[in-house]
């Protein structure tokens, strides 16, 4: 079987349920607190590793009880976990209110996470090596996220990058990525673009592929995902569930994508993966407790 490496944070996420998100300087009452297994690219790993991958992670936790737990969440799915470094540091930890429609706001302390440098990707080089798909988001130290694509591309590797959260990339970073999976913002933020209808979107996204990336999925949440590539592009209906929870929406979405695009690289059957997977993980509370299985996947209409 084809190999995947997600490089990227490991969080504990405490969700904090309530009516409505407080506005700022108000008070709200919250119905109840969840410590659920989180970050951008431990979710990724584990929405691969529950859908039948061999998919190895490359990152840190620190060496306390929340790294503890995201390990046993990470193996139980499924993902090799051998080489994740842990550090006398706090693991990451990510603050979620999550109101009752399902709408949400994150505050990330990032911690190990910050450890994940040049000197770290260098010492598990065979991993990559070894790989066929290396996927990058960008809770990590952005020179690592730089040195991963530029290392991956030059073993010849194909290199996914969810530039979450938004931020604007240099054109060593965006010429190293084949595959660029944004939402609206985050293309907004790297193009510089204002991102506000079809139109732009497709102005934002030719001018990134000028630059070298070779395809881009834009996620437009309810609405579908649209995907432009240099000879044209194509719009992707959203499956039409009633939302509990977004959390994991993004990362879902990309689990599901990687999982069948590295079957056959067959574009269209990737990307309906991608929203099968990502209409069943916002029906439930939560990231990696949301995550479905191949099986629920499969049998999703």
């Amino acid at each position: 079987m084809a190999k995947i490496v997600v490089i990227g944070s490991m969080n504990m996420d405490l969700v904090v349920q309530t009516d409505e998100i407080p506005k700022v300087g108000e008070t709200v009452l919250g119905n109840a607190l969840l410590q659920i297994p989180g970050g951008k690219g431990a979710n990724q790993g584990v929405a691969i590793a529950k859908l039948q991958n061999d998919i190895t992670f490359l990152g840190k936790v620190g060496k306390d009880g929340f790294g503890d737990e995201l390990l046993l969440s990470m193996e139980s799915a499924g993902v090799h976990t051998e080489y994740i470094g842990r550090e006398i540091v706090s693991t990451g930890i990510a603050i979620i209110n999550v109101d009752k429609n399902g709408n949400n706001n994150i505050v990330v302390i990032p911690g190990a996470n910050e450890k994940v440098d040049e000197e770290y990707l260098n010492k598990h080089s065979k991993v990559i090596k070894d790989s066929e798909i290396v996927v990058f988001q960008l809770e990590i130290p952005l020179e690592t996220v730089k040195v991963g694509l530029k290392m991956a591309k030059n073993l010849g590797k194909i290199t996914i990058l969810n530039p979450a959260p938004a931020m604007e990339l240099d054109d060593e970073i965006i010429k190293n990525i084949d595959i660029l999976i944004p939402n609206e913002h985050e293309l907004e933020r790297m193009s510089k673009i204002k991102v506000t209808d079809e139109d732009s979107i497709l102005e934002a996204s030719r001018q990134l592929i000028n630059k070298g990336i070779k395809q881009i999925i834009v996620t437009l949440g309810s609405r579908g995902a649209m995907y432009i590539d240099k000879s044209g592009h194509a719009f992707f209906k959203a499956h039409k569930v009633k939302a509990v929870d977004t959390t994991a929406a993004g990362d879902s979405f990309i689990g599901g994508f990687v999982s069948s695009y590295i079957e056959d690289k067959d574009i269209n059957k990737a990307i309906d993966m991608g929203q099968r997977t990502a209409a069943l993980a916002i029906q439930k509370v939560g990231a990696q407790s949301s995550l479905p299985t191949k099986e629920e996947v499969e049998n999703f209409k």
